[in-house]
């Protein structure tokens, strides 16, 4: 790292490692960097220019990619982050990724990371982890997609899922007060994200349950973390209240599914 390099914040897997260089962020390549940057040319080529140009890879295993200018929500989430045109906005950008993705040949010899992957797998290659540290705002509208190193196959309706989980978002009251503005209201926020996406209304009604599944997912993801040792996952685990909290998120989600089908359909 140089003088006139900068630390970009953000997330917690490369925490620490992700430095932009004038027009360029360097940060370390995933496994599967080569497939992921073909990726992320052919979503270009089939008109979605909301997400970053791979520029090459380094001989110490680092990634090349344009940086792409814009306001990105840390936590604690502040206010312009949280509006019902920036959650709308969210729906609208992840339908566009998702319109181009489809057209995108996915490459079945590639690595795909299985972290926060859709079970059910699927033929278009879907984000996974559209949370606020990850969507580049402008004139507080999501602008653009960043970080697409949880990438890999899936369900639409599963990035759908994936996304109202951190944007919504999808917790019980008392876990959402730690981070995110008080007062929001789940159901109405999760109708603005699907109104934001146009979801069809046969994926509005299965959409609580998928969220209940991408729930036990990312559950099992922190399991496999803490259970390595890895010790951002370990300290997050502690400082955000343990297993209990978990297991309260996940009761509420359940106690809710019909007040969030309602919302969803009616």
């Amino acid at each position: 790292m140089t003088a006139e390099d900068e630390a970009l914040v953000g997330g917690m897997m490369n925490a620490g490692a992700v430095f932009r260089r004038g027009a360029l962020v360097e940060r370390p390549a995933p496994r599967n960097a080569r497939a992921l940057h073909a990726y992320l040319g052919a979503l270009k080529e089939h008109g979605f220019d909301a997400a970053p140009t791979p520029v090459g890879l380094t001989a110490d295993g680092r990634e090349q990619l344009t940086f792409l200018p814009g306001d990105v929500a840390l936590p604690p989430f502040p206010d312009w982050a949280m509006t019902n045109a920036a959650l709308a906005s969210v729906g609208s950008l992840l339908r566009r990724l998702h319109a181009a993705s489809a057209a995108v040949v996915v490459d079945s010899r590639a690595a795909w990371p299985s972290d926060l992957a859709d079970p059910e797998g699927g033929t278009m290659v879907c984000h996974n982890d559209v949370c606020p540290d990850n969507v580049v705002f402008r004139d507080g509208r999501a602008a653009a997609l960043i970080d697409f190193d949880l990438a890999a196959p899936g369900r639409a309706l599963w990035d759908v899922a994936m996304t109202a989980r951190y944007w919504v978002p999808m917790l019980d009251p008392e876990s959402a007060a730690a981070y995110y503005p008080p007062g929001l209201d789940a159901a109405a926020r999760l109708r603005i994200l699907a109104d934001g996406y146009g979801l069809s209304a046969r994926d509005r009604a299965a959409l609580p349950r998928v969220i209940e599944q991408a729930t036990e997912v990312c559950r099992a993801f922190v399991t496999r973390r803490v259970a390595d040792a890895d010790p951002v996952y370990v300290q997050a685990l502690a400082e955000r209240g343990g297993w209990e909290r978990w297991d309260r998120m996940q009761t509420w989600l359940v106690d809710h599914r019909r007040t969030f089908t309602a919302a969803l359909l009616n």
